[in-house]
């Protein structure tokens, strides 16, 4: 896979995720931030940090980025969320507007 094709998404405490831009743009806020002409500094250098999403939550994240693919191409698969992450998942979707 070829960098351009990827975004790097860094959590609060530092950890990088490198995904696939498809993935990452099932996101409102980052396929604004990734396509937009308005000069973001993400569009340029793909990488997007979120300070306010902690690592195991953006790990779900990007798990979901990659289900919502998936469904969108017909495979039905569970996308199962652990009761305790829940408000914190909330809050993230809230936010990338997913």
């Amino acid at each position: 896979m070829r960098k351009e094709d990827t975004i790097t998404l860094v959590s609060a405490e530092g950890f990088e995720f490198v995904i696939d831009r498809k993935a990452a743009v099932v996101s409102n806020t980052l396929k604004s931030m990734l396509s937009s002409s308005g000069g973001f500094k993400e569009t340029e250098v793909g990488e997007v940090k979120l300070p306010e999403i902690s690592t195991p939550v953006l790990e779900k994240v990007c798990e979901f980025f990659y289900w919502s693919l998936q469904f969108s191409n017909g495979i039905e698969t569970e996308f199962d969320i652990e009761p305790e992450m829940t408000p914190d998942l909330i809050m993230a979707a809230n936010f990338l507007h997913t």
